[in-house]
């Protein structure tokens, strides 16, 4: 697949690089803005999709199956997050009682 988000982050760089450029015209610079809002607009649809289908692997458990290779396979994986277990109680909130009325 030629198009990975590696590929998406290169473009988002090489746009900033552009909007940096202290070397533009007024014009320029209002083009390169123009095309920097069409390239992040479809950035972000971009993103919204691969999370998804993250979604999608997480709750099918099909994670290897059908991988859409989107992500590259040499990223590194991020460890998963432990949580500790919840403590439930049917205690009352209320304070012990003193004894004083």
């Amino acid at each position: 697949m030629k198009n990975k988000i590696s590929d998406l982050r290169d473009h988002m760089f090489a746009q900033l690089e552009r909007l940096g450029d202290e070397d533009l015209s007024e014009e320029d610079l209002k083009k390169e803005i123009s095309r920097a809002q069409a390239i992040s607009e479809v950035g972000k649809v971009i993103v919204e999709s691969a999370k998804t289908e993250v979604l999608y692997a997480k709750l099918t458990g099909k994670r290897r199956d059908e991988a859409t290779k989107f992500l590259e396979e040499g990223e590194e994986k991020r460890p998963s997050i432990v949580r500790p277990a919840a403590a439930y109680s049917n205690k009352s909130n209320a304070l012990p009682d003193s004894g004083e009325e």
